[in-house]
């Protein structure tokens, strides 16, 4: 039966089989060394002429090549590396062209991010690679078991909509039988339907997608979504509220779990958050930023420099890698985010950054009908490719307000990585629609 090769220090004396990529060779004719990489390390392989079949097989191995060996573990004082196998077979599972069109060992020059991107599959081996979704796997598992901890329920919004789910700019339009549809911006209206039907507390996780002509280290035409809903609420501060925790949750559990790894291989300490969060309204940090001698491009609204001077202001007077921004103005949010009674023309608004960047925007949503309707004429929005949505509030709402995370910029601050290509699977921009 194959163990990992993390598992084999444990078997030490006994026979044991491995299976994964051959990350080195080293044949010396009569002695040769292999390190096998699988998904929990690497581990050596001793090969000699005590077995001789196993010993010719190596002439015929290359690198990256997939194979599967059997032999006896060895451990402690005995073992140069702490463990090795000394190899009696030898099986070539799968064998790698002798070329590879990328370095998978990272000690090598690394080719440039486009030619990564285009043999994705072989960067994904490195071990620092390998790791970014393994944290991943860790991070969402934790949000999930935070969300379903505390009541809420998990749904799954139609990404084929009729009408766009934002403002209207920025949408993938796709054929659908004799009319038009949209790919989902976000599954917004949708977690307000849920409210309208009295589930309270809801959450998904799933795709959206943006037709952004945008070429940042931030931005992605189709990316995962985290978005969360709740009912009953007076303000969007509980919506705040409710993210910190479960951050911190989140990140608690990325630390137990990951934090010597990930300092390791990327130099990074994963902190966990002190609760409650820094809260900064947008008209206090254009002043702080008037403070640090920074132009302001937008009167409502926060430039990518003004996020990252902002986050270090925070850092440096309040030790905090997370600020919330909020009071956002009514200009630059949506037409369902509720007004602030002593001031209409803010919202009850949003956005949180996590040193440098902005990973959410949420807010408490107008839940009466007659406001919406207005709120949307404001915003010169036709009201009959939205009354679908209208409806939800023709016959009752609760208070409510939610948000949306993005994971992959969430990744991004975990890992200290400063492009989201690097943290996607399979990434997908303006020009990339492969592999």
């Amino acid at each position: 039966m194959r163990i990992h090769t993390s598992e084999v220090k444990n078997h030490a004396g006994e026979q044991v089989t491995i299976a994964g990529f051959v990350e080195t060779i080293r044949n010396r004719g009569s002695i040769a060394f292999l390190v096998v990489r699988d998904i929990s390390g690497v581990m050596q392989v001793v090969v000699t002429k005590e077995h001789p079949t196993a010993l010719a097989s190596v002439e015929s191995i290359s690198l990256e090549s997939v194979v599967q060996i059997s032999g006896l573990a060895k451990g402690g004082a005995e073992a140069q590396s702490g463990s090795e196998i000394l190899a009696e077979t030898i099986e070539i599972l799968s064998h790698a062209e002798p070329e590879l069109p990328i370095h998978v060992v990272e000690k090598l020059e690394e080719a440039d991010q486009s030619k990564r991107l285009d043999w994705r599959w072989l960067d994904l081996r490195k071990p620092k690679n390998t790791l970014i979704f393994k944290v991943w796997t860790t991070m969402e598992a934790a949000l999930r078991d935070y969300w379903v901890g505390n009541g809420y329920m998990e749904i799954h919004s139609p990404k084929l909509i009729s009408a766009p789910s934002e403002s209207g700019a920025e949408v993938f339009e796709v054929q659908y039988f004799d009319r038009k549809a949209y790919l989902a911006q976000s599954p917004q209206f949708y977690k307000q339907m849920a409210m309208a039907a009295g589930f309270e507390r809801v959450f998904e996780i799933g795709p959206v997608f943006r037709a952004e002509p945008s070429f940042t280290s931030r931005h992605a035409t189709e990316f995962t979504g985290y978005d969360a809903e709740i009912s009953y609420i007076t303000s969007h501060y509980e919506v705040m509220a409710e993210e910190e925790k479960a951050i911190a949750f989140m990140l608690a559990a990325v630390k137990e779990k990951h934090g010597e790894e990930i300092k390791t291989l990327f130099g990074r300490e994963v902190v966990v958050p002190a609760v409650p969060f820094p809260k900064i309204s947008m008209a206090e940090a254009k002043k702080i930023l008037v403070g640090l001698g920074v132009t302001s491009e937008h009167e409502g609204d926060l430039s990518p420099e003004e996020e990252r001077r902002i986050c270090e202001h925070v850092k440096e007077t309040e030790g905090h890698e997370f600020v919330f921004i909020t009071e956002y103005p009514v200009s630059v949010r949506p037409f369902y985010h509720m007004r602030d009674e002593e001031n209409p023309e803010l919202t009850k608004s949003f956005d949180l950054l996590w040193n440098g960047i902005e990973i959410t925007t949420g807010a408490q949503r107008e839940h009466r009908y007659d406001v919406l309707v207005t709120q949307a004429k404001e915003k010169g929005m036709s009201l009959g490719s939205i009354q679908f949505y209208l409806n939800f509030f023709k016959y009752g709402c609760p208070p409510h307000g939610g948000l949306g995370m993005g994971p992959s910029r969430m990744v991004m601050k975990i890992l200290d990585i400063d492009n989201v290509r690097d943290v996607s699977f399979l990434y997908r921009g303006v020009k990339r629609l492969e592999p």
